[in-house]
């Protein structure tokens, strides 16, 4: 099991971000990931953030929680990715969306393309081709798609490590892509709570049978929102629960990656650490 947290990239305060992942590592987190809107420019770069918590981490791994496709060429997130890699000594994962429907706008206002919810996941499949053949290919790179052309593009550089791709995940087709190509999954409970994870997990699983894979081929992550307090319902409750909770969706939905969701609170985060985390790890290992 694994247990990160997503963080948020506000301009007006630039160290704090790199401060909590710093933090982080000091806790023993696995990961720590940063979600990406480059049309917001309340928010700082994704990536030029994460190289910095990179030059200032030597353990924790790194991932974007989601990269914003549209906004972003593949074959440019392919050298980027593997660049950070390299740096890190092997920590950087990639994880890929294909873009919030309700911000097509501001996409476009960006210079991207409007893109339907088909062609999102079209050009989603077409990246991850693109992406993996620099990464590996021994010649030139040709690809010919509908959203993405290389016209013998020079591979690499090679990431250090067979480096996974995670795509964000929640109806039908977009799962089954998962499965066929995906390397890990991360769907948010606020908006895909525990009790849609069977039916998410069973066209996953499919897929990838379907593609001549192992299910377990495919990682499972889950963006996690809670408050520690006296409430019901879904990690609204004291750190026990949390555990209790949490261990629930691991053993019953095969969840093995944990981030906190909009993490801004060093509190909250050697709370986590300390009360949270340890305690899901002792309830799993317990079955």
């Amino acid at each position: 099991m694994r247990f990160g947290a997503l963080l948020e990239p506000p301009a007006e305060r630039p160290q704090d971000v790199v401060g909590l992942a710093e933090l982080m590592e000091e806790l023993g987190y696995d990961v720590v990931t940063l979600s990406d809107h480059p049309y917001w420019p309340e928010r700082l770069d994704t990536l030029a953030l994460l190289s910095a918590i990179v030059a200032r981490t030597t353990r924790i791994t790194v991932l974007p929680n989601l990269l914003n496709l549209p906004l972003r060429p593949p074959a440019v997130v392919a050298r980027t990715a593997a660049t950070l890699d390299i740096l890190s000594g092997g920590r950087f994962e990639l994880g890929l969306g294909t873009g919030a429907q309700q911000m097509w706008d501001a996409v476009v206002a960006e210079g991207g393309p409007r893109r339907t919810a088909g062609q999102s996941i079209e050009a989603l499949e077409e990246a991850v081709h693109v992406i993996r053949a620099l990464w590996t290919s021994k010649t030139d790179v040709e690809f010919q798609g509908e959203h993405y052309r290389l016209d013998g593009a020079k591979p690499g550089p090679a990431p250090l490590h067979e480096m996974g791709i995670w795509f964000g995940a929640y109806q039908p087709r977009l799962l089954r892509l998962t499965g066929t190509l995906g390397d890990g999954w991360i769907p948010s409970s606020p908006f895909f709570p525990p009790e849609a994870l069977p039916a998410a997990n069973q066209i996953i699983d499919e897929a990838a049978l379907a593609a001549g894979r192992s299910p377990e081929d495919v990682r499972r992550g889950y963006n996690i929102e809670g408050t520690f307090g006296t409430g019901t319902g879904f990690l609204q409750g004291p750190p026990a629960v949390w555990a209790e909770q949490l261990a629930e969706v691991t053993l019953n939905h095969r969840i093995d990656t944990y981030f906190l969701y909009r993490a801004e609170s060093a509190e909250v985060l050697r709370r986590f650490a300390a009360e949270v985390a340890p305690a899901v790890r002792d309830l799993v290992a317990q079955g």
